[in-house]
């Protein structure tokens, strides 16, 4: 099986405080895996190591085959929390200032504007865009440099359910193109109809890592995991 990421024994600890405890997770070649947990539960802390934002304090990842390097950050596309957006500029003009310093090309606005459908903003300021809009104007940001990961922290919180739908296809449709990607969310039904693989995250431990299956009962598997993995205080 060709994976794109692996994390060994990966930890993360604050002032003593460990929050990340030796997770181990793989994620499979141009497959959407869903990494489910409660609040808290240490997902954020471990994407923002895969994305180069914090530091393990022990354990390895890999990227491609290879010991992670930050290099590897050119081929990894990410959305953690809310969309880094400027609300005074069109969907173009957002993508245009990434894209110069990126040195890439106008033909990849448009490109990545098609993907995330949308090319018919004209000259609509971010700032008045839906929430549903928003975010898929932040997965435009994140697929401009072409990567072979993307990373989605709760990408539908705050979503109706039209802009889930639409969320849900277009992360439906990444794979096809040769792009895996990490979904991380607390809504069960979210990655129950979009995930190829989970890994549930509770109290800072991978209780659960597997192929998602279509007659799974998701909720109890996770309760179960989660009251395995209850933290105390």
């Amino acid at each position: 099986m060709d994976m794109i990421l692996k994390t060994t024994n990966l930890c993360k600890s604050f002032s003593g405080q460990t929050v990340v405890n030796n997770i181990s997770l793989n994620i499979e070649k141009n497959s959407v895996y869903g990494l489910l947990g409660p609040n808290g539960a240490g997902k954020s802390t471990t994407l923002k190591m895969v994305t180069g934002i914090l530091k393990p304090t022990s354990g390895s990842i890999e990227f491609d085959g290879n010991a992670w390097k930050r290099s590897d950050l050119n081929h990894i596309g990410a959305l953690i929390e809310m969309p880094p957006l400027y609300e005074n500029l069109t969907a173009y003009e957002n993508l245009k200032v990434r894209s110069t310093l990126l040195g890439l090309t106008d033909k990849r606005i448009e490109e990545v504007l098609q993907i995330v459908r949308l090319t018919e903003t004209g000259r609509k300021k971010a700032g008045q865009f839906s929430l549903g809009m928003k975010q898929r104007l932040g997965i435009a940001v994140a697929l401009l440099n072409n990567p072979k990961l993307l990373i989605l922290d709760e990408p539908t919180n705050g979503l109706d359910p039209i802009g889930i739908e639409e969320l849900r296809e277009l992360i439906r449709s990444f794979p096809a193109k040769g792009i895996t990607v990490i979904l991380s969310s607390h809504i069960l039904s979210e990655v129950q109809q979009t995930a190829d693989h989970i890994g549930i995250i509770a109290g800072g431990v991978l209780g659960y890592e597997g192929k998602l299956n279509a007659n799974e009962n998701l909720e109890q598997l996770f309760m179960d995991v989660v009251k395995s993995n209850h933290r105390e205080g």
